[in-house]
């Protein structure tokens, strides 16, 4: 068989061209697809800015002694 790629005269069990490397056939599997970086990832850094702040206030209150 050739490759469908370069051409190459290639085994007909071959699972990939030894020249450039395509495979013979397509893909069994498809990799998972991973989740967009969205609302999710901009919801968690809202999060550690509003624990940071808070965090800060209360250590402010605490040194400066005021009740």
């Amino acid at each position: 068989m050739q490759c469908r790629n370069c051409g190459a005269e290639i085994a007909d069990k071959a699972l990939i061209c030894y020249k450039c490397g395509t495979a013979t056939t397509e893909a069994k599997y498809q990799p998972a697809q991973l989740p967009r970086a969205g609302a999710s990832s901009s919801r968690t850094l809202l999060l550690i800015v509003i624990v940071i702040v808070i965090a800060g206030l209360v250590a402010y209150y605490l040194v400066s002694g005021v009740q």
